[in-house]
């Protein structure tokens, strides 16, 4: 199943469980070898490829890097890269903090304003 936007939780952790489990099967791992490899118990493999929801990211975690795929995870949520605007605004340094204003937001009214539509 290829992951979607609209597919719901648990239908993303039971795709992302059934590749975990496809990949160990591949390396010809029993889920008590991969648990034991990457120091988890049994239990949190059976869970995380099975889609359980509740189990810890770290163990995750080290369950991709035990199968290799660690890097993969980069895919998953890349850095994100600065617009080219911004890029020349900030002349090769790195964006500190959140300025604290969102651009494409609308300013508040002024106190004692009514808010309407702009035509």
């Amino acid at each position: 199943m290829k992951i979607q936007a609209d597919h719901g939780d648990e239908a993303v952790l039971e795709a992302l469980g059934a590749r975990l489990a496809a990949m160990r099967v591949g390396r010809n791992l029993t889920q008590a070898q991969l648990a034991q490899e990457a120091g988890v118990s049994k239990r949190t493999v059976e869970r995380l490829e099975s889609g359980a929801g509740g189990t810890q990211l770290s163990a995750f975690i080290r369950i991709c890097r035990l199968l290799g795929v660690q890097e993969r995870l980069e895919l998953l949520l890349p850095e994100p890269a600065p617009s080219p605007l911004a890029q020349l605004k900030l002349k090769g340094r790195t964006r500190k903090r959140a300025s604290g204003t969102a651009t494409g937001i609308a300013e508040p009214a002024p106190h004692g304003e009514r808010w309407s539509w702009k035509t």
